[in-house]
This record gives C-alpha cells, structure tokens and sequence, in this order.
C-alpha cells in the first residue's frame, strides 16, 4: 500500500468506520540516514488514532535504530512488515524475504521489541513458497519474541497476489492453544461476507483489508454494518462518491500543500469512479489536471452527468 495509505487516505478510511490504520511502510535504512521522504511518513494525526507505523528492513541494527526513533512519533503501535513480496524488497532479504531466514526474523523481531515502549506488532506470510509454510511453528516464535498481536497474510511470497488466499493456515495458528495474542487474517477480505467467514470460519480476532480500501475505502462501513445487521447497505451513489472524492482532495491539499496535494490525489480520485459508463475522456481529466478550481469543477460536472 505503498503511495496509497498516507495521512489523507487514513483519515478517509477512518471516516468510513476502519478500526485501526498503518503508515505505509517506512524503509529502516532510511531512516536511520534521516531521507526527509521517509521521516515525513512518520507524522501521524490524533483523528488517526489508534495507528501504527509500519517498518521494514533486513539489518538488526537499522531496524532496532529505526523503531527507536518511530517511538518518538507515539503510534500507537511499531508494526514490523515480514509480508511485503516485491522484488526490490524481498530480493534483498526484507519484508517477506525474512521468510527465508526465521532466526533472524525472530531475533529482529526480539531486539525491537526489546528496544522500545511501545507494543510490536508483526505482519508476515505463510512462507517463502508452497514447500515451506512455516507460519504455525513461526508464530508461536514470534509471540515468544515479545510481540502483541500477528497479522497473517494468507499466501506465500512465491504467489505475491496471485490465486486465492489461503486461510487453513491462518486458521491453524489462531487455533494453536499455545497462542495467545491475537490474530489478525489479511489476504482476499473483498465483500463483508469475506469478512463474516473469516470471522466464523477460522475465529480471527480482526481482518485487514489492503487492496480491497483502494478506490472502495466505503468497505469499512459496508462490513460493520453487515457484521451487525445481516444487511448489506445499498451501493454508494454517484453523488456520495463525488463528496467523498471532494473530501479527500481538500484533506490531501491541508495536509501536503496545494501542488503536491493534487498530484498525489490524482491517483484516488479516478479508482472512486470505477464502472462509470462513458467515462474515459472524465477519468483522464482527473488523473491529468492540476488546477483545483478545474479539480473540482469536473467532480460537479460527475455528479451532474451520471446518477
């Protein structure tokens, strides 16, 4: 969820009911060289809270130098990311390419948790690939470790997103009598029956929803709603997307400045009109134009041309 889970979609996904929201991922080298992009993702807002700032990173050191200095943001919790399967980070031995070395994820994990204050939590995978899911016997090392809560995403880094996440294995941690922190299911939660199952199915403690908040951040409340009353809400109209498109550019614009508050946002506003009919030459406008008056002016013309 890197360039897409910043301190105006969090607000926005708070609006919508979500629980708890995380940084994007903040590199540890980075930080401990103070890159200015990276200490700017550590600001973080009370209307956000609870929050978690989420760091990543393969050297002991830099990751026990980095959540140091994360503490002094007061999140509400240090969130390590052992998950992440891109290239760029697993290849070198980050995110999910810890999966291939559980000791030293573990003793990263140890070194953290005892450095700080403040809980640790952990997001990770199955295991590297189909021949070694190890999450069961990982989890109960990681809880070992110190850590307050675990979230599982279930596939493994050699599937990155692809097939369908498998949830027997996250179910099989929850279900370990030796755990005891909680559990927290990530991987294909799309509709609030995805969430429901998750729930009843395997006895998660909370879902994360990554993927599916991109362009759909309603999804919260559509699955509140639902957990409490068996109903699904009717789909967002044409006119509610457009006062949230409003909403999340005047929120982006306060928090980064005008220019950067627009370029930034472009990336969200065209995803909140998704299935529109005729609406190709509209989208380009969102996603290329940089004057707010125009910005806003094109969001009414969306609301006045399609119901």
């Amino acid at each position: 969820m890197e360039d897409v889970t910043d301190t105006s979609f969090r607000y926005i996904c708070k609006k919508f009911g979500a629980d708890m929201v995380y940084t994007e991922f903040v590199s540890s080298d980075a930080l401990v060289r103070d890159v200015p992009d990276s200490l700017s993702k550590l600001e973080i807002y009370d209307y956000e809270r609870p929050v978690g700032i989420q760091i990543y990173g393969h050297l002991p050191e830099a990751m026990v130098d980095s959540a140091v200095k994360v503490e002094r943001a007061h999140p509400d919790v240090i969130d390590i990311n052992f998950g992440c399967p891109v290239k760029k980070i697993a290849g070198r031995g980050a995110g999910s390419g810890m999966m291939r070395e559980p000791d030293k994820m573990v003793e990263i994990t140890r070194r953290v948790v005892q450095a700080v204050h403040t809980p640790v939590t952990v997001k990770t995978r199955l295991g590297w690939d189909n021949d070694s899911k190890i999450i069961v016997e990982l989890a109960e090392r990681l809880q070992d470790a110190g850590i307050r809560a675990l979230t599982i995403h279930g596939r493994t880094r050699a599937q990155m997103y692809k097939g369908e996440a498998d949830w027997s294995l996250i179910g099989a941690v929850k279900n370990n009598p030796r755990m005891h922190i909680p559990i927290i299911g990530n991987g294909d939660i799309r509709t609030p029956q995805d969430a429901l199952n998750a729930f009843e199915r395997y006895g998660v403690d909370g879902v994360m929803i990554g993927r599916a908040s991109f362009g759909h951040p309603w999804i919260f409340r559509e699955i509140r709603h639902f957990l409490e009353t068996g109903e699904e809400l009717p789909p967002m109209s044409v006119a509610d997307r457009v006062a949230l498109a409003k909403d999340h550019l005047a929120k982006s614009i306060e928090v980064k400045g005008e220019r950067r508050g627009v370029f930034e946002m472009r990336r969200h506003l065209a995803c909140y009109f998704k299935g529109l009919d005729n609406f190709k030459e509209t989208r380009l406008k969102l996603v290329t134009l940089t004057d707010i008056d125009e910005l806003y002016n094109t969001l009414d013309f969306i609301e006045q041309n399609w119901q």
